[in-house]
């Protein structure tokens, strides 16, 4: 069976926090004369998918069967996101919370330079919450993988009780985390911190071998079997109970960075969820990062450019 059909075979669940990304294009041309900023005649817009939402179009655009479990909103943006899902064939089990506004990322883009950027977003209740955790329970057997995309905006309240019932039955769970506490992701199978987030939970180093003392002994204490630190322009390193693998950054143009830890986390579980090895499936995770910073905003990787050599 080839790489392509093993994929195809694969069953990703993902679930998180969602958002809109809404990016609105013009041309600038003068300064306000109300205040010293720039005047943007807006001369188009673009509607895409953040967040969880982002990681599931990922390993979806890669050939994985993907469905993505999350809470959004009873409004107008709610119905974009689920809309966009449909449209690239991502299974779109969504709470629909009333009492939320769906997260929507407004950027203002001139002259190909992101100006502004505007949040609008509302924690979940309880209630729906709670609901989410039981589609959890009843997804779960149907799925080779599981990766837990954390903003920090409420929808894995329940993330503890998810990593659990993901090591009941034998599922890996990767984590895409978020905050200063990681206790919350003990016992997952891997974590995808980037160098600041790593950086804000073990501290700051100053020589390589520090760095990795700190990233071994956060492993350790987790329990995890791998830990894998993203460091932009350094690459990114691989701690398991095996040693230290590290990969260095695939020499591209760098054009945008975000929504690049979505490309690598949803790469890794679909690499994985297929039985690739964590090193091998690290590989091809950092060759879609050095793909999708190359593109403007939350991007995806498509397979003919993965899979040059194949």
């Amino acid at each position: 069976m080839s790489l392509a059909q093993q994929i195809a075979a694969a069953r990703i669940l993902v679930v998180g926090d969602v958002m809109l990304d809404r990016y609105w294009f013009g041309d600038v041309a003068r300064i306000s004369p109300e205040a010293p900023v720039p005047v943007v005649k807006v001369t188009r817009q673009e509607e895409r998918l953040g967040g969880a939402a982002n990681v599931a179009r990922n390993a979806a655009a890669l050939g994985a069967s993907t469905a993505l479990l999350s809470v959004i909103g009873d409004d107008e943006a709610g119905t974009a996101v689920t809309r966009l899902l449909g449209e690239d064939g991502i299974e779109a089990r969504l709470h629909r919370d009333a009492t939320l506004d769906t997260i929507i990322k407004l950027r203002v883009i001139g002259r190909q330079q992101q100006l502004l950027r505007i949040d609008f977003e509302t924690p979940p209740s309880h209630d729906v919450l709670a609901d989410k955790l039981d589609s959890f329970h009843a997804m779960l057997p149907n799925h080779d993988l599981v990766i837990l995309s954390d903003y920090g905006k409420g929808g894995l309240t329940h993330i503890k009780a998810m990593i659990a019932a993901a090591n009941a039955h034998n599922v890996p769970v990767l984590v895409d985390p978020k905050g200063d506490d990681y206790s919350l992701y003990q016992n997952a199978t891997l974590l995808t911190p980037n160098r600041s987030e790593f950086r804000e939970v073990a501290g700051s180093w100053k020589t390589e071998a520090e760095f990795r003392i700190k990233a071994e002994a956060l492993r350790n204490a987790l329990n995890l079997k791998g830990l894998l630190v993203t460091r932009s322009e350094e690459g990114m390193t691989l701690f398991t109970a095996d040693g230290v693998f590290h990969q260095a950054t695939v020499a591209r143009e760098v054009f945008d960075v975000s929504g690049a830890g979505d490309t690598v986390i949803a790469t890794l579980g679909v690499m994985l969820a297929t039985g690739m090895a964590l090193d091998e499936a690290v590989g091809w995770a950092n060759q879609a990062a050095g793909i999708v910073v190359g593109k403007l905003g939350t991007a995806v990787v498509h397979p003919e450019e993965l899979f040059t050599k194949d």
